[in-house]
């Protein structure tokens, strides 16, 4: 049996259990030589939980009982093995089966390996037209419509129904849609040190091709190769970015000479993007609660050749600070469901109830900025949520108990690049989209305190 299948599994088992999927593959998968069994186990656990409704649903009627009434052990090699039958051409449906027979009997579950190869069989046997619910089109009843979301798009049913209910049903099955197709690598140029033009050029060296992003003035999307294993990775030359989150970086407009707060900094990508445009003369204090985030921020900080950057530990719902900062920036802690695509394992950790408990956490982050921006400043409030509990309305309860406040449109405060302006919203803020854009779901906001 392979040992890229072995990882992936207790990588699945651990994030199904409560750990996060970056920490869980970098356990299990770089003590792998082969960086094709390090790709593999990326592969199958990314994919596994990117279609986990959908492998339920297929799963449950090759087998003829519920998920729950199989062990936990023999779901996680079912539904690795059914994501192999349903998703990856690439693998034969013998060996799929194979490989899962004899995984069940390594992790402990000898007892169940006829069952396994018995429900993979009756998966393999059906791939190509597998019982899922069939796409009901715009028409369509809503309740089917529903089930077509969560179960064959493979999202949770309570935020589907959202999506259906506020954007209609195309552009839910576009989200739907973008959400289960594996995102590329993207970078941002480290402007410290290099334009991304000579970092396309320094990564063609080295055997990675890039190509410049649509949106982000800094962005690479990378089309070939692994830039994480090259000398520029180790030379601080750039960062792993989204462009959404680029793009709100820009958003802040980081002016020459000015005293910026990143209130939320951790892990630092967006710190190092605000530092490059601030110039001499200029602070910048980046901040963060936990201290294994401060120790990962300063890392990042270090790395990129920021070292001015003041790196503290503060809350901000308790600010340490006067209202002296021309620019605070609170990118807030949110449920990340805009990141989806990226994170396939959020859309199964959030629930209804988390979009109140992570809006009540942003408005008294808001309270605590608006404590240190001084007359004439400004915030930038942003999120990867792709609700407006967390987003709009936000903002709009903030500015109803802050009359002091104001929001403005980004060329307010700096002239805006045509590129930038496409995702501006007639309301002034930031909002990507997948349908719109091709982008995660991000959402940043704008405020300026009245001079005095």
């Amino acid at each position: 049996m392979s040992t890229a299948r072995m990882a992936a599994y207790w990588t699945l088992r651990a994030v199904l259990e409560g750990e996060d999927l970056p920490r869980a593959l970098v356990r299990e998968r770089d003590t792998l030589s082969d960086e094709r069994d390090r790709a593999l186990v990326t592969e199958l656990t990314t994919g596994a939980l990117r279609w986990l409704a959908a492998l339920d649903y297929i799963i449950v009627r090759a087998s003829g009982r519920p998920t729950g009434r199989l062990d936990p052990e023999v779901l996680a090699v079912l539904r690795l093995g059914a994501y192999q039958l349903l998703y990856l051409d690439r693998i034969p449906a013998s060996a799929a089966v194979n490989e899962s027979v004899i995984l069940a009997k390594r992790v402990g579950k000898s007892s169940a390996a006829g069952l396994v190869n018995a429900v993979l069989r009756r998966v393999a046997e059906g791939a190509t037209t597998p019982p899922l619910p069939p796409d009901p089109g715009l028409d369509g009843p809503r309740k089917t419509q529903l089930a077509y979301l969560s179960v064959s798009g493979s999202h949770p049913a309570w935020l589907v129904e959202r999506w259906l209910d506020r954007v209609g049903f195309a552009r839910a099955d576009a989200w739907v849609r973008f959400n289960n197709r594996a995102p590329t690598l993207t970078l941002r140029a480290n402007r410290l040190r290099i334009t991304a033009e000579a970092l396309s050029r320094r990564l063609e060296e080295h055997g990675v091709t890039t190509t410049p992003t649509r949106w982000a003035r800094d962005g690479l999307s990378v089309v070939s190769g692994n830039p994480l294993r090259t000398p520029c990775a180790k030379e601080g030359l750039f960062v792993v970015q989204d462009e959404a989150s680029q793009l709100v970086a820009e958003l802040v407009a980081v002016q020459p000479a000015e005293r910026v707060l990143d209130a939320c900094a951790a892990p630092g990508g967006k710190t190092t993007a605000l530092y490059a445009g601030l110039g001499e003369g200029g602070l910048l204090v980046a901040a963060e609660l936990r201290a294994p985030r401060v120790r990962l921020l300063q890392r990042i900080v270090h790395e990129s050749g920021a070292d001015a950057v003041r790196v503290v530990r503060h809350d901000l719902r308790h600010p340490p600070f006067l209202p002296v900062f021309d620019c605070v920036f609170v990118d807030a802690p949110c449920s990340g469901l805009g990141t989806v695509r990226r994170d396939p394992e959020i859309r199964w950790r959030r629930q209804p109830e988390d979009l109140a408990r992570m809006a009540a956490l942003q408005r008294a982050l808001l309270e605590g900025a608006a404590a240190v921006a001084r007359p004439g400043g400004r915030l930038v409030y942003a999120t990867c949520s792709s609700e407006p509990e967390e987003n709009e309305d936000v903002v709009r309860a903030f500015l109803a108990g802050h009359p002091e406040f104001d929001l403005v449109p980004p060329d307010a405060v700096s002239p805006v690049r045509d590129e930038l302006r496409s995702v501006i919203t007639s309301e002034g803020w930031l909002a990507t989209t997948p349908d719109e854009h091709g982008l995660e779901l991000f959402f940043a906001a704008t405020l300026r305190r009245r001079p005095e």
